[in-house]
């Protein structure tokens, strides 16, 4: 009867230090998380005509902004556009007026792939303002422009022209990056910068022709027009870099320290390390409630 009383309770004993045993010792797992990109996806843009142009009538007693944009894309939004015509209305009588006439006018805006990318390409085009109706304010043959970005190469930007340059009836000779002043008597003056370039570590921009527009024929004051016109501009700024995915590690986990107490530096001499406590003892504890188990299950059958 004493040895069923005691061999429960030696039981519950050997349980209970099993138990401590293996929680004294803690764990410790660590997973690596991967990476996900976060990085811009990058921009583009391209337009063909864009003006910004102040037109003054009739002795200044009427303005009117010339502020026309044709075949403008963005990008993300990936584009396309060939309109070959942009007119404004309000300046001639009532009637429309046609400021940008031409055979071809394209602009392209794409991101994709790490890279973004705008053009555009001019040909044949007869551009006209306010108060010069039979004389062109510029006749352009071919420009064209060009911005990419991709990520991990330097952007680059580029202007081309193609034919001949007519300003104010006059044929001229322009030089890349340089700039070209026409002044026709008694009509007006344009400067006309060719081939501008713009480029940093992440964007680009290129410009085929930008003009700077003073015209007042005769000065008569019947429409004088000031201000900036350009002709086939193209930007881009680089996507990010994709982040590489982190993978588990595949090296063995080190050994784990509990936190506030310095390592044992006499036990690492000795093949030993900062868990050898936990492990003897646990290790203790289990021979104690082994042993004592035995002992109680032996005095139980005496």
């Amino acid at each position: 009867m004493n040895g069923k009383n005691f061999r429960m309770p030696a039981r519950r004993l050997a349980t209970v230090a099993t138990a401590t045993a293996l929680t004294a010792a803690p764990v410790a797992l660590g997973v690596a998380s991967p990476a996900h990109a976060t990085g811009d996806e990058g921009r583009a843009s391209a337009v063909v005509l864009r003006t910004g142009l102040d037109v003054s009538l009739l002795n200044k007693t009427v303005n009117v902004p010339l502020a026309v944009s044709l075949n403008e894309v963005q990008a993300p939004q990936s584009a396309e556009k060939a309109t070959l015509t942009a007119q404004l209305n309000g300046v001639d009588g009532g009637q429309p007026f046609s400021v940008l006439n031409a055979e071809v006018a394209k602009s392209k805006a794409t991101v994709e792939d790490g890279r973004a990318e705008g053009y555009t390409n001019l040909a044949h085009a007869k551009i006209h303002v306010p108060g010069l109706p039979l004389l062109s304010l510029i006749e352009v043959g071919q420009v064209t422009s060009r911005a990419t970005c991709e990520a991990g190469k330097a952007p680059t930007a580029s202007a081309n022209l193609l034919g001949d340059v007519t300003v104010l009836g006059k044929k001229v000779t322009l030089t890349a990056g340089g700039t070209t002043n026409v002044e026709v008597p008694g009509v007006g003056e344009v400067r006309l910068d060719y081939s501008k370039t713009e480029l940093t570590s992440r964007t680009a921009a290129a410009t085929a022709l930008e003009l700077k527009v003073s015209v007042n024929p005769l000065k008569l004051n019947v429409a004088d027009v000031e201000g900036t016109l350009t002709l086939a501009k193209a930007t881009c700024e680089t996507p990010a870099e994709p982040a590489q995915q982190a993978g588990p590690s595949t090296e063995p986990a080190g050994d784990v320290k509990p936190q506030g107490e310095p390592a044992d530096e006499g036990l690492a001499e000795t093949g030993g390390n900062s868990m050898t406590p936990y492990i003897a003892g646990g290790a203790v504890v289990l021979l104690l409630a082994g042993g004592g188990a035995v002992a109680l299950a032996r005095r139980g059958r005496s």
